[in-house]
């Protein structure tokens, strides 16, 4: 077995792949209009990160489910990007409108991490590789 992909379904799929493109300089692989929902994809290495529209979201889970909601505290899940730079990487994710959380700092072992909410409120970690 191995890891495939990541889905988050938001509320503007476009908008949201056009941030990721602007915030951390990934590359789009997929943008299609499936029926009643829109599905991207973006290169992220050996992984995808895929974005689903929240109209697919209300189909597939009708029980209801927890949004990601940037006026609210985070969900409990992170997406990492590994940067050689991340205070480089930071400084560019937040002029492109991500929301700071925690400045580039220094862990133990060497690695720094700083972490910015998306424009949905998603939480992403950058750190050090």
């Amino acid at each position: 077995m191995k890891f495939g992909y990541t889905v988050i379904w938001v509320e503007d799929v476009v908008k949201t792949v056009e941030f990721y493109e602007k915030a951390f300089g990934l590359v789009r692989r997929t943008l299609e209009e499936r029926g009643h929902f829109i599905w991207a994809e973006i290169e992220t290495g050996n992984t995808t990160l895929a974005f689903s529209s929240s109209s697919e979201a209300q189909k597939l889970f009708p029980g209801g489910f927890h949004a990601n909601d940037p006026t609210q505290p985070p969900t409990l899940i992170q997406i990492s990007f590994i940067t050689p730079d991340v205070g480089s990487a930071y400084m560019k994710a937040i002029a492109a409108g991500a929301k700071a959380l925690d400045a580039p700092k220094a862990q133990h072992g060497g690695q720094t991490i700083a972490r910015v909410r998306d424009l949905n409120g998603v939480l992403v970690s950058l750190v050090s590789g």
